[in-house]
């Protein structure tokens, strides 16, 4: 199970003879953008999340007795935080590294 959906992200595009990507990275069928990615991936967090909510609700409620399902959920949704707060340092660290360059 792949938390974030990683497996559905367009392929990466060959860089061509002069370095820079080929023109049909942006054009392709998908459409998906760098941003609409992100708010996909951050809607499937804000789902695993409140997902191990329920469960941990519902366990210590009593409405189930599912231990391994409560705390599967409760792991998925840590990892997926996690992940989440990594890409979300690369990108303050990549827009500082950008705000630096001198022009």
């Amino acid at each position: 199970m792949d938390p974030l959906n990683l497996n559905n992200l367009p392929s990466i595009k060959p860089l061509t003879e002069t370095g820079t990507a080929s023109s049909q990275g942006t054009s392709n069928a998908e459409g998906a953008n760098f941003g609409d990615i992100l708010k996909q991936a951050l809607q499937e967090v804000n789902a695993a999340q409140s997902t191990a909510a329920q469960e941990a609700r519902n366990l210590m409620t009593g409405e189930t007795t599912d231990m391994h399902t409560a705390i599967l959920a409760v792991q998925k949704a840590d990892v997926s935080f996690q992940m989440m707060m990594a890409v979300r340092s690369k990108l303050i660290d990549a827009y500082r590294e950008v705000m630096r360059t001198q022009m």
